[in-house]
């Protein structure tokens, strides 16, 4: 296991690398820079700007001081917002996302989880009919689309929730279920296909011959298998609720981290762009690698470590 991590945290590590060394690249191929859009500021000012950011140097130079200021944990100062630096924008945005990231998976595992389980053991039956029309409706309708219904029922005709915002706990509610409503129904699909697959097996069907209780039969011995695809799915899942979801947070106004991904594209901020990049990248990472580990310990019959 210990191996097994060790190589995993290398090619985090590079992989990592990579992306900053690609999206470093790929930003400044394109023409323009964070203050183009400045029209009204005189060239020598514009230059003054560049100079004092080192924006003028070269490519290289300007490679390697950020990872320079990589190593360190600094992230180098934001364009756009002045006094700002790129840390502040992380630790200012991260909790909002993060909040919003684990109410989302809360409603995720605890509609979709049993939603699932109820349509394998009632199969052909009405509630299998039921949940699963609902999963592909939930599935076919985009999540913006969500929140726009959401936002003309809940917020404008009934002015029960806010529109907008992040002001009270009623402003989660909305861009939760909106956020929440395609990866529920997709976890209740797989959550159906493999408990259909796992009560067919050899040793379920021991299992009740011994007359085990049929509620420890699914929940102890069925359940716990069946669970091993929707961790794998959750992994990306889990990274990308909680740092951020660009598209409902721009719709809800939430100030997330998402919004200020979105944000410096448009103002081609490279710090913003490069630092939130890294940060979600080395989330991602992280989580994968604690997926494969929690593998172990699901399934005994996993051996991670070969």
């Amino acid at each position: 296991m210990f191996k097994f991590i060790l190589n995993r945290l290398v090619t985090s590590a590079i992989t990592i690398f990579l992306i900053v060394t690609i999206t470093f690249a790929l930003m400044h191929a394109i023409p323009g820079g964070p203050f183009t859009r400045e029209k009204v500021l005189p060239d020598e000012v514009k230059k003054q700007i560049e100079a004092k950011y080192h924006l003028n140097d070269p490519l290289w130079k300007q490679y390697t001081d950020y990872l320079v200021g990589l190593s360190r944990g600094d992230l180098g100062p934001s364009f756009k917002y002045p006094g700002l630096t790129v840390n502040d924008l992380i630790k200012k945005g991260f909790p909002i996302s993060a909040q919003l990231g684990l109410i989302t998976l809360s409603i995720m595992l605890m509609v979709g989880i049993p939603a699932g389980i109820i349509s394998a053991l009632r199969q052909n039956k009405w509630q299998d009919h039921l949940a699963m029309f609902l999963a592909t409706v939930g599935v076919a309708i985009p999540n913006f689309v969500v929140a726009t219904l959401l936002i003309y029922i809940f917020g404008v005709k009934l002015g029960w929730l806010p529109t907008s915002r992040w002001v009270s706990w009623k402003s989660v509610i909305m861009p939760a279920i909106a956020l929440a409503g395609y990866h529920m129904a997709y976890i209740a699909r797989l959550t159906r296909s493999s408990m259909l697959e796992i009560i067919q097996q050899d040793y379920i069907r021991t299992a009740r011959a011994k007359g085990l209780p049929e509620r420890v039969v699914i929940y102890k011995h069925a359940l716990k298998n069946a669970l091993i695809p929707i961790i794998t799915y959750l992994g990306p899942v889990i990274a990308t609720l909680l740092t951020g979801t660009f598209v409902i947070e721009k719709i809800f106004a939430i100030p997330g981290l998402g919004q200020h991904f979105v944000q410096s594209i448009g103002n081609r901020d490279y710090t913003v762009i490069l630092g939130t990049t890294i940060f979600y990248a080395t989330f991602m990472v992280l989580i994968n690698l604690i997926i494969d580990i929690i593998y172990g310990f699901i399934d005994p019959r996993i051996r991670i470590g070969k």
